[in-house]
């Protein structure tokens, strides 16, 4: 079975390829009724999707900015049953509950240019304080699954990872790897699209910046108080913002569609303005 961002392709004999791309959503009623949700990858549709795939090995490869707990968790446990050899590949982005179906597999690649994101459950409440209070002791308790098939497959502490999960930690292709996310590293792939390659370089050059930031800050401890730190880290992200815009813009205006270039104008406009931008996790540092 195919749709837009869940397709199946059989290789060979011996492999099939998953590709998880858009949303991980639960399709709805309305969805089925009027032929929507094909953005979106559910466990109910792989569940069934599965059982055709009659090849020893299945590689799944994945990008995607993530979606629901639950169903991330279902595919995740969908993915774990599978009697053959399953290996898992980040296509671009494994955000969220996106990077919990990533680690489902026994061999687990993160590219080059490949991110991994790991961050909080999160939800709406709205109530008095009893709401709140038990909102937040739910998701301390939905978040806990993710915890805990990190610390399996990874070689960090329980500790370790709910602090990068507090910082909502994105993770680069070295750090995956050091870090135990990933078995093993490949080479440099094309990105798949605009706004993948603008974020990507973003969060390069922030791990950076704060790399410089923190020994500015060992270094000068008697001479720069907090205020300084910050404002220096503010003004060097804003410089970096603004350069790899303009770089990746002029980039698309050269090579890539009309289309393509005014959405990720769009898009970068969009990070400068609302708290997507919290993935530079300057809140925690």
């Amino acid at each position: 079975m195919e749709n837009n961002y869940l397709n199946f392709k059989k290789i060979n004999e011996e492999e099939t390829e998953l590709y998880i791309y858009g949303d991980i959503r639960k399709k709805s009623w309305i969805d089925e009724w009027i032929g929507t949700g094909k953005d979106k990858t559910d466990a109910y549709t792989l569940k069934d999707a599965l059982t055709h795939v009659d090849t020893p090995r299945l590689t799944v490869r994945i990008n995607s900015y993530g979606g629901s707990v639950s169903e991330g968790l279902a595919i995740y446990s969908l993915l774990s049953d599978f009697k053959g050899k399953l290996k898992t590949i980040v296509d671009g982005f494994a955000c969220s509950a996106a990077s919990v179906i990533f680690m489902a597999g026994e061999e687990r690649i993160v590219p080059e240019n490949g991110l991994l994101m790991i961050h909080n459950a999160w939800s709406y409440a709205e109530g008095d304080s009893n709401v709140m209070r038990k909102t937040a002791e739910d998701l301390e308790k939905i978040t806990q699954p993710s915890v805990n098939i990190y610390v399996s497959k990874s070689n960090l502490s329980e500790e370790e990872i709910k602090e990068k999960m507090d910082k909502e930690e994105w993770i680069t292709s070295q750090e995956a790897f050091e870090w135990g996310f990933s078995t093993s590293q490949n080479k440099k792939e094309e990105m798949q699209a605009l706004e993948a390659e603008f974020v990507y370089n973003l969060v390069i050059k922030n791990k950076e910046m704060q790399k410089e930031i923190d020994n500015l800050k060992m270094n000068n401890t008697n001479v720069l108080n907090q205020a300084d730190v910050e404002q220096i880290l503010q003004s060097a992200l804003q410089n970096a913002f603004d350069k790899i815009t303009e770089q990746t813009i002029e980039e698309a205006i050269n090579t890539r569609s009309k289309k393509e270039t005014t959405g990720l104008i769009i898009k970068q406009q969009q990070i400068k303005n609302d708290s997507w931008r919290s993935f530079f996790n300057t809140k925690n540092q």
